[in-house]
């Protein structure tokens, strides 16, 4: 194998790395927004107003990570020839 070989099979691994990276942190991103949707519904349900409100900000920060996750992984797997 030559060295630029080699380089392209490393510069592959590396980018599946980070793919299989992207993965987790989408699949724990959907469990962190499924989770604080279920908490935003329970005080929403039981009249906690205040604190209601703020389980809505965090769950629309989860939501925009969540977002850049699958966008980070999407990109990736299109570097791959994934997509």
């Amino acid at each position: 194998m030559t060295s630029e070989a080699n380089a392209l099979t490393m510069a592959r691994a590396m980018i599946e790395e980070h793919l299989a990276q992207a993965e987790q942190h989408v699949a724990s991103g959907k469990r962190h927004v499924e989770k604080q949707l279920r908490i935003l519904v329970e005080l929403d349900r039981d009249g906690y107003v205040a604190a209601a409100a703020q389980a809505r900000n965090l769950l629309d920060t989860l939501q925009e990570t969540q977002a850049l996750h699958v966008a980070d992984r999407d990109r990736l797997k299109a570097e791959l020839g994934l997509a």
